[in-house]
């Protein structure tokens, strides 16, 4: 038996997952994967219900200090939530199995979809108009989203400045590496009262900016104009391991790095990426699955394998590698610190995205007012309606007034 797995005790009322096979094991987490409808907060209570109330895998207790810890970490928490208690049941392979068992019918899933949707011809169909009534009711829920992330992250002065120096360096054309670790090493510091070595760091940030830029106007000079790079299943990868890495706060904290490695190379079109969007929003799995759409239409079936291997590298890793240490990594005040401020720099970088996405969807509807009417409405619902049923409601509504009135 792998080493990792809890040992019982023989006290009767200790939590300890049921002696179960590696299939039986498997099977347990494939049932959780074809319902996990909703989201991670309806992920999470599925999970809190049938695994920490009924069968007694974790205390309760434990359960709510483990889920803090994932929390803290980059990746989504339902997932590795999973990979965490496969490992408690039946050591690492277990942890392995329980993460593919989860997350296995939302990507088949969304391969399915993802081929379908390169073979119907949408533009300038009743399909398409469809699609651009979704993709106005997707703006909606991620504006939706940012704000419920930045209520979590933003919690005092200097994480909602961080937020904001991000935002405007993310404006400006400054890249995330150098925007992220920027703002993570500055709030560690001031929270530390470190101001000179804030300075510092700002001072480094800038002239990185400065040089970055500077380099990439030199390139651009040289060689006439920006060229594409036809996208490899090695760069897919790499997309995805960093959506995967600096997914803070929820999936949708994804958005910015895939749209940025994927739409701004031209691999694949604004419209594209938020139709992947919709689509993950009515599927039973985490939503970075997206990912997986992304990655088909950006390189077919092996950019989709690709991205989602890169995607979900990160939340089977944690566990896997650092099972026996990630309270105490998660616990760590300085690194905490970074983690917040790296989270609030994500808030900044998404809110520009979105911006981004919303200057495209402007210019491709064919109605303003329509568009602007469907995303008003799904806006509304998002916020008043607190339930795992209200994104694939208002994608369906924003779905049914786009064939109606877009088209």
């Amino acid at each position: 038996m792998d080493p990792v797995k809890a040992p019982n005790s023989g006290d009767p009322g200790a939590a300890y997952p049921p002696e179960l096979t590696y299939s039986a094991l498997f099977v347990r987490f494939l049932r959780f994967g074809f319902t996990a409808f909703g989201g991670p907060v309806a992920q999470i209570a599925m999970i809190r219900r049938e695994l920490v109330e009924e069968e007694k895998w974790i205390g309760s207790a434990s359960f709510n200090k483990l889920l803090a810890v994932m929390q803290v970490l980059p990746g989504p928490e339902a997932h590795e939530l999973c990979v965490h208690l496969g490992i408690r049941a039946k050591g690492r392979i277990g942890g392995l199995l329980a993460g593919l068992g989860f997350m296995l019918p939302g990507f088949i899933l969304m391969l399915a979809l993802a081929w379908l949707y390169t073979r119907l011809r949408i533009e300038g169909t009743v399909l398409g108009a469809l699609f651009l009534g979704v993709q106005a009711a997707v703006l909606a829920i991620i504006l939706r989203a940012v704000h419920r992330i930045g209520e979590h992250i933003l919690l005092d002065r200097w994480l909602w400045a961080a937020a904001l120096a991000s935002a405007v360096a993310s404006l400006l054309g400054v890249s995330f590496w150098i925007v992220l670790p920027a703002a993570g090493a500055a709030y560690a510091l001031v929270s530390s009262r470190r101001y000179w070595m804030v300075a510092l760091v700002l001072a480094l940030a800038l002239l990185a900016a400065t040089l970055s830029m500077t380099g990439e106007g030199s390139s651009a000079l040289i060689d006439g104009a920006t060229t594409q790079i036809a996208p490899t299943t090695l760069a897919l990868f790499w997309a995805g391991l960093k959506g995967g890495l600096l997914t803070f706060g929820g999936a949708y904290t994804a958005i910015p790095f895939i749209r940025n490695d994927t739409v701004d190379r031209g691999w694949m079109t604004d419209a594209q990426f938020l139709d992947g969007l919709a689509l993950s929003g009515i599927l039973p799995a985490p939503l970075v699955i997206f990912a997986t759409f992304v990655g088909w239409i950006s390189g077919g079936p092996a950019g989709a394998l690709a991205m989602t291997a890169g995607m979900f590298l990160p939340a089977f890793a944690f566990s896997l590698v650092l099972y026996d240490r990630l309270e105490a990594i998660a616990e760590h005040k300085r690194l905490q610190m970074f983690l917040a401020g790296v989270a609030a720099g994500v808030v900044g970088v998404i809110v520009v995205t979105l911006i981004d996405l919303v200057r495209a969807g402007v210019a491709r509807t064919p109605n303003l007012t329509v568009s602007i009417i469907i995303f008003a409405v799904a806006l509304a619902v998002m916020y008043r309606w607190k339930s795992k049923l209200s994104t694939p409601v208002v994608l369906a509504l924003g779905a049914a007034a786009g064939a109606l009135a877009l088209r």
